[in-house]
């Protein structure tokens, strides 16, 4: 099969998602940690799409995500609907809600809208401690089922990678796509997007609408693999991780969200507590934004230019002087 340039992304994330297939089963606490880190990446991606390519600076990811969780537990638990009827709604309704947020939010400032989006998750999570009747509160919702077939975790993690994966083929198609390049010059220069004639407040609400959508389907894998549901579970603190993890990896790049869950993830596990794992992240993020700014993929991007820019003035060099001689020469 003919490699293609223009999926490049795609085929990278069907190897490494091949890989953490292929070895992740080997050892269930491998396995246990390649799940969430797909189920992170997942709604990182979400928080690439929102702030990477349309610079919308949200603070919900983690909110939208706990909607779709909250969701299909409801329906699982309380109405007993298959798992993959939980789907449509956990997808449905974080899209809806930032689709409406978005037609208010997109007009500020990006510190304006990250206040705004940090508000609304902080109000999501009020509701769901204090809703006692429908989210369970404090307690949560326990006794969610698993998906019906994938009951076994390494089938689990072949489904959280086959999102993963359909997520990276939907944002490169998205990117390389007419409203890919309309939501490049939106980014960086809204006045001549609208000067040419971009109809801006409503893409912008698009793409937002399918980062909530994207990180629903992250809460949706994220509750039917733990099997239980609290505010705790995908709170204030899983939308600032992903965000980061976003912002480390590069969310300027399409891979870069599940570049920076890995990494984050990985030496996460490493470390032996809780406020150190806080610690470590406020200091990766200082480092990365001060080394590298548009994270770690666009300072690998940096150092491959500037070899092959220093590569081809190797190669001029010789012909450049062996012109001159021939020129010299009577």
């Amino acid at each position: 099969m003919k490699f293609a340039p223009r999926h490049r992304n795609t085929w990278i994330m069907l190897v490494v998602g091949a890989l953490a297939c292929a070895i992740a089963p080997l050892n269930p606490v491998w396995l246990d940690t390649v799940i969430l880190t797909g189920v992170f990446a997942l709604i990182a991606l979400s928080a690439g799409l929102s702030f990477g390519q349309a610079g919308i600076l949200s603070m919900a990811q983690g909110a939208f995500a706990a909607i779709g969780a909250y969701s299909t537990a409801i329906i699982a638990t309380r109405f007993g609907l298959p798992a993959w009827a939980g789907l449509a709604i956990a997808i449905a309704l974080p899209a809806a809600l930032a689709w409406g947020l978005a037609r208010m939010v997109t007009r500020m400032p990006e510190l304006a809208t990250a206040l705004a989006t940090l508000a609304l998750a902080t109000l999501l999570e009020i509701i769901a401690r204090n809703w006692d009747a429908v989210t369970g509160g404090y307690v949560g919702i326990a006794g969610i089922p698993p998906i019906a077939g994938l009951e076994k975790a390494w089938r689990f993690n072949i489904l959280v990678w086959v999102f993963v994966l359909a997520a990276v083929l939907f944002y490169e198609n998205l990117m390389n796509s007419a409203h890919g390049r309309a939501l490049n010059i939106v980014k960086h220069d809204r006045t001549r997007a609208m000067a040419d004639g971009i109809a801006v407040a409503p893409l912008l609400s698009a793409m937002l609408a399918t980062s909530g959508a994207m990180a629903g389907a992250g809460g949706w894998l994220y509750a039917h693999y733990i099997t239980y549901m609290s505010p705790g579970s995908l709170d204030t603190h899983a939308s600032i991780s992903a965000l980061l993890m976003a912002v480390v990896g590069g969310a300027g790049y399409i891979l870069g969200p599940v570049l920076g869950t890995f990494l984050l993830s990985l030496l996460g596990k490493l470390l032996p507590a809780q406020e150190a794992q806080g610690l470590f992240y406020g200091g990766a993020l200082i480092v990365i934004l001060v080394v590298a700014p548009e994270g770690l993929l666009g300072w690998i991007d940096r150092l491959v230019k500037r070899f092959r820019a220093r590569r081809k003035e190797v190669q001029k060099s010789p012909t450049a002087e062996a012109q001159s001689t021939a020129e010299a020469t009577p």
